[in-house]
C-alpha cells in the first residue's frame, strides 16, 4: 500500500509541477521585458530622440509655412497695388492724345479734322482695352437677362416682338476675359 501511495503522491506532484511549469512559461514569456531594464531604458531614449526629431521637424515646417504665408500675403498686396499698372500705362498714351487733340481744337476751326482726331483717340482707347481682354456687351434687341442687364425703366414696347427685350441702352455693359465687369443699364419693353 505504501507503494501505491508513493505512486499517487508522485503523480500528484508531477501534475503540480507541470502546472507550475506552464505558469512559469507564461509568466516568463509575459514579463520578459521586466527582466531587461537596460533595453527598456534604451528604448525610452530612442523614443525620446524620435520625439525630439519630430518636434524639431514640426517647428521647422511651421516656421516654413509661416514664412510662406507672409511672403504670399506680401506678394498679394503688391499685386493688388500694381495690378492695374499696365492698364494705366496704356491709358496714359490715350490721355496724351487727348491733350494733343485739345490743343489742336484751340488752334483750328475745321470740324472734320477735330472729328477725325477724336475718332483716332477713341479707336486707340478701344484697342488698348481690347488688348487687355475688355469687350463691350451687345444688349439692344436682346432678351432682358438679369445676369447681364440692370433695368433702369420699363416702357411700352413699340412692337409685340420687343416685349421683354432691351429697347435702349443707357450705359454699356462690359466683359473682361468673358466675365462681366459692368452690367448694362437698359430700358426694357413691356
Amino acid at each position: 500500500m505504501e507503494e501505491k501511495e508513493k505512486q499517487t503522491f508522485e503523480q500528484e506532484n508531477t501534475v503540480e509541477t507541470a502546472d507550475f511549469s506552464i505558469n512559469a512559461d507564461e509568466s516568463a514569456a509575459g514579463t520578459t521585458h521586466l527582466n531587461e531594464p537596460m533595453s527598456e531604458q534604451s528604448e525610452i531614449e530612442t523614443l525620446r530622440t524620435e520625439l525630439q526629431e519630430q518636434k524639431d521637424k514640426y517647428i521647422r515646417l511651421y516656421a516654413e509655412f509661416d514664412n510662406f504665408r507672409r511672403r504670399t500675403s506680401k506678394e498679394r498686396l503688391e499685386l493688388m497695388q500694381t495690378a492695374g499698372k499696365d492698364v494705366i500705362v496704356s491709358l496714359l498714351d490715350v490721355l496724351d492724345d487727348c491733350d494733343r487733340a485739345e490743343k489742336q481744337m484751340q488752334t483750328t476751326d475745321d470740324v472734320t479734322l477735330i472729328k477725325e482726331g477724336i475718332q483716332l483717340v477713341f479707336n486707340k482707347l478701344r484697342n488698348n482695352l481690347s488688348s487687355k481682354g475688355v469687350k463691350a456687351m451687345e444688349s439692344i434687341g436682346q432678351e432682358f437677362d438679369v445676369e447681364k442687364h440692370e433695368a433702369i425703366t420699363e416702357i411700352p414696347a413699340p412692337s409685340p416682338e420687343l416685349s421683354g427685350k432691351v429697347i435702349d441702352e443707357v450705359q454699356k455693359g462690359y466683359y473682361m476675359n468673358d466675365k462681366i465687369i459692368r452690367f448694362a443699364k437698359v430700358v426694357v419693353g413691356k
